[in-house]
């Protein structure tokens, strides 16, 4: 799955992250913060996990399209 993560292990990290949030119906609001948390636990790999795209790509998959993107 591709996120726009810079490598494929940053978009597998991301994948996880909305996969959780698909199996646990969470919010776009939880899944967007568990994006910080991994963008702040190593900006030098996943610093662009809060990238305008990437975001865009979670919440497109995770499928909260009635929820407020704008957190």
């Amino acid at each position: 799955m591709e996120y726009g993560m810079f490598s494929e292990e940053g978009n597998q990290a991301v994948h996880e992250i909305v996969q959780r949030g698909i199996s646990n119906d969470s919010s776009w609001l939880e899944v967007y913060q568990d994006l910080v948390k991994l963008a702040e636990s190593n900006s030098d790999l996943y610093g662009e996990a809060l990238d305008t795209e990437v975001r865009d790509c979670a919440y497109g998959v995770l499928g909260k399209l009635k929820e407020n993107f704008y957190v």
